[in-house]
């Protein structure tokens, strides 16, 4: 295959953070260490894993970079791009859960954005890791791209991970690295969100779809087929990926919640198990295809939604991880827009502005599909479109948006609210 030419991050970024994190620490820029820590987008496999379902992620040429050098002694002293003040912390203190550590009750503002790198120190300390070397760094975002549903803040968590252990010289897997993820955002955190995220974030490959089974957290690489990239210098990919923004930064609280849904399916999963006489856990996972066929009716309107969206959107993923493999986007885009009208109609997810979006998208010049990137409750779309029509089509949803959402529409600067982005790689230090 030929040479990969990733635009992300741009020699031009790398350079600038160099100089903050040398002058930061009095270093020359050529001892800057770089992490690189992607967004993440999941085309197909929406709601179901916390079911154990299968789903399909991808990363993409956005994200967070983390310049950094070892400090020398077990000092951590951060600055960020995004936020103001510093946090300073040592590794050599045992940091406890957020909700536990009354001590930590520091109500600045700017200094809460450190609560990812002392869970990244709380992680690596309950795997039974001694850090004795800190950090000095500077980390920062792609600009406009925070709160919109990429995935930023599993990113972070990666990057301080990343960073944390290269300045121990300590070894540690991509499967270990996703599981000090999921304690920092589940323990040290307390936030109750899977390991989606991170692994996308973690296990992905240019070009290739992950494909991941939550109940087993097995995963496999999908890789296209190779089109015509032998013949070329260039790894040339015929599509492009859209993040069209809404401009809603919170969720909107007259929706129902995730943590409904969540019990909902389980609800479900508990009515389908009893009547196949199973007893184990309350997962759809656990329920077989004939099994839900032969007692779907038993269940109660809402709960047969949520039990449909689970079951179809098992089976896009595995028509998904065909149509792509065979480089079939046509196919893949139709049923990336299926799992988007099923999140809608069956999960019953979203709002006005994000549902109105995604039906600009579907009728977007060039556009294979789309659908929400998250619940759809605030944040963005995401779209697949032909690598030709991606500047044509990001014109089109500026201007459609704005006439269904003209106050929305006047929050989002014009040049990041629809953003073309190409495939990315996965989280590394360069």
């Amino acid at each position: 295959m030929g040479v990969t030419v990733l635009s992300w991050p741009s020699d031009s970024e790398l350079d600038k953070i160099r100089k903050i994190v040398a002058e930061m620490a009095g270093v020359a820029v050529d001892v800057v260490r770089i992490v690189v820590s992607p967004y993440r987008i999941c085309p197909l496999g929406a709601h179901i894993d916390h079911q154990g379902g299968t789903v399909s992620a991808m990363t993409v040429d956005k994200g967070i970079i983390l310049g950094f050098v070892p400090s020398g002694d077990p000092q951590v002293l951060l600055k960020s791009g995004q936020f103001s003040g510093q946090v300073s912390f040592r590794v050599d203190q045992i940091q406890l859960p957020k909700h536990i550590d009354k001590s930590n009750g520091n109500t600045l503002e700017e200094c809460k954005w450190g609560s990812y790198a002392k869970g990244a120190l709380y992680a690596l300390q309950r795997g039974g890791n001694h850090l004795k070397q800190g950090i000095i760094g500077f980390i920062c975002g792609t600009k406009g791209l925070d709160s919109s549903g990429l995935s930023s803040s599993a990113a972070v968590g990666v990057a301080y991970l990343l960073a944390l252990e290269s300045a121990n010289n300590l070894n540690i897997s991509p499967t270990e690295n996703i599981e000090y993820d999921r304690l920092i955002e589940n323990e040290y955190l307390g936030l109750k969100n899977g390991i989606l995220d991170q692994s996308a974030i973690l296990l992905s490959s240019y070009g290739c779809l992950t494909f991941m089974d939550c109940k087993t957290k097995k995963h496999k690489l999908i890789h296209p087929p190779k089109l015509e990239m032998e013949k070329k210098s260039e790894t040339k990919i015929p599509y492009k990926i859209l993040l069209a923004f809404s401009g809603l930064k919170q969720a909107l609280t007259t929706n129902p919640g995730y943590n409904r849904r969540v019990s909902e399916c389980r609800e479900a999963a508990k009515i389908l198990l009893k009547a196949s006489g199973k007893e184990v856990e309350p997962i759809l996972s656990n329920v077989e295809q004939e099994e839900y066929e032969a007692h779907k009716s038993k269940l109660e309107p809402d709960l047969a939604r949520r039990a449909e969206h689970y079951f179809s959107e098992n089976m896009r993923v595995i028509k998904g991880l065909e149509a792509w493999g065979s480089g079939n986007f046509e196919e893949f885009g139709k049923l990336i827009s299926a799992s988007g009208l099923s999140s809608i109609q069956n999960y019953e997810c979203g709002c006005e502005p994000l549902i109105q979006l995604y039906e600009i998208l579907i009728r977007t010049p060039g556009v294979y599909g789309a659908r929400f990137s998250g619940a759809g409750f605030r944040g963005c779309c995401v779209a697949f479109v032909k690598a030709e029509y991606a500047e044509e089509a990001s014109l089109f949803v500026k201007k459609e948006y704005l006439k269904v959402q003209p106050h929305l529409a006047s929050y989002l600067n014009q040049e990041t609210s629809v953003v073309i982005c190409d495939a990315g790689d996965c989280a590394r230090i360069i």
